[in-house]
């Protein structure tokens, strides 16, 4: 079989987070998938009750870094595959199981790979990868390359991420009838109003860290003074300074109506891939490609996070965004560029070729 044919396959084993059991099948299936392309089986471990795909060395010099979730519900993208020219199309075939077959099919032409190599996907990425982060970083030693096959950008390796709090504030107040008596009420919806006003002026455009209110609830009836309010909040920064700085704020967070009564739960999730932890690999990858003729490929500062943020934070030396090429992640138009996929299987082969060298 070609890797096109294993693609489909892959991606039409659909794996949102939140579905353990479609999370294993799809596990199940890159293993099947392994023994076949890599010769050997994978282990498949688990995690804080979670699948993880494992191959090659249990002391790696190189990490190879995956994930097999996506965030697309069972059936919400349609067709799960198709082909137009040179653009492919399906839940997760940006994000992320192109790079994670590529990584694979790159392993093929190394000699003694499982002695020197592991490749590692997880299935909780999605949601922050609160069962695989511990993992993560004991895999990331200090002295190991951590190569993360998230999607490029732009065909562009990713030499830095921000990283990211979330929190999520709610509000307790107390209802009243809204016509009869709602000054015996306590709003709830004014009082996360003020926290809404508050979180934006936390941000910092100069430095690109974000304050961004997202999903928020507030009330039962439309004649009911709200007695409880809920709003998510996803912060971004490219400096761990600057998410101390806002996760400091937004705890010391205080009603106005003091009968009232806030609780803030969440707090930083991932630390920032910071250019320092990713420049000595791509100086190295920079070389490798010139010297096969694909070279110069580039890099991109970004404001999401992956994987490679907590493999950087354990001390490892990190590249980030080393899998497919093409666009659309979480979106309607998630595709990759199928002339791109051999070229990128050539270039990161080469790459771990000359990590393990040196």
């Amino acid at each position: 079989m070609t890797i096109l044919e294993d693609l489909k396959l892959l991606v039409e084993s659909q794996s949102p987070t939140e579905d353990l059991a479609a999370c294993r099948a799809t596990v199940e299936l890159a293993n099947q998938i392994c023994q076949r392309v890599l010769g050997s089986a994978a282990e498949i471990i688990e995690e804080n009750g979670r699948p993880v795909f494992w191959w090659g060395a249990k002391e790696p010099s190189v990490v190879v870094l995956a994930h097999l979730d996506t965030v697309w519900p069972h059936d919400s993208f349609s067709p799960l595959w198709s082909i137009d020219g040179d653009v492919i199309r399906g839940p997760g075939v940006f994000d992320m199981k192109a790079g994670f077959l590529q990584a694979m099919y790159a392993l093929q032409g190394i000699d003694n790979a499982a002695g020197r190599v592991a490749l590692i996907a997880t299935t909780d990425e999605e949601v922050g990868s609160q069962t695989s982060r511990d993992l993560i970083k004991r895999v990331s030693q200090p002295g190991r390359s951590v190569l993360v096959v998230e999607s490029a950008i732009d065909g562009k390796v990713k030499t830095g991420r921000k990283g990211t709090a979330m929190y999520q504030i709610t509000v307790h107040g107390r209802a009243a009838h809204a016509g009869l008596e709602p000054e015996k009420g306590i709003n709830a919806s004014v009082e996360i109003a003020h926290i809404v006003l508050a979180l934006t002026e936390l941000e910092n455009v100069e430095l690109g860290t974000t304050v961004v209110p997202t999903t928020m609830k507030s009330g039962s009836t439309t004649n009911t003074v709200p007695a409880l309010a809920t709003i998510d909040v996803d912060v971004r920064s490219f400096t761990l300074a600057e998410l101390q700085r806002i996760d400091a704020a937004v705890k010391a967070f205080a009603p106005k109506n003091i009968q009232s009564k806030i609780e803030i739960t969440g707090g930083i999730n991932r630390p920032p891939l910071e250019v320092a932890a990713t420049q000595k690999l791509y100086d190295v990858f920079e070389e490798v490609a010139l010297r096969i003729g694909q070279g110069p490929i580039g890099s991109a500062v970004v404001g999401g996070a992956s994987d490679g943020n907590f493999a950087a934070a354990a001390g490892a030396d990190v590249l980030d965004g080393l899998g497919a090429i093409g666009a659309g992640a979480h979106a309607e138009n998630e595709h990759v560029l199928l002339s791109s996929i051999e070229p990128r299987i050539a270039l990161i082969r080469e790459f771990i070729k000359e990590l393990i060298r040196e």
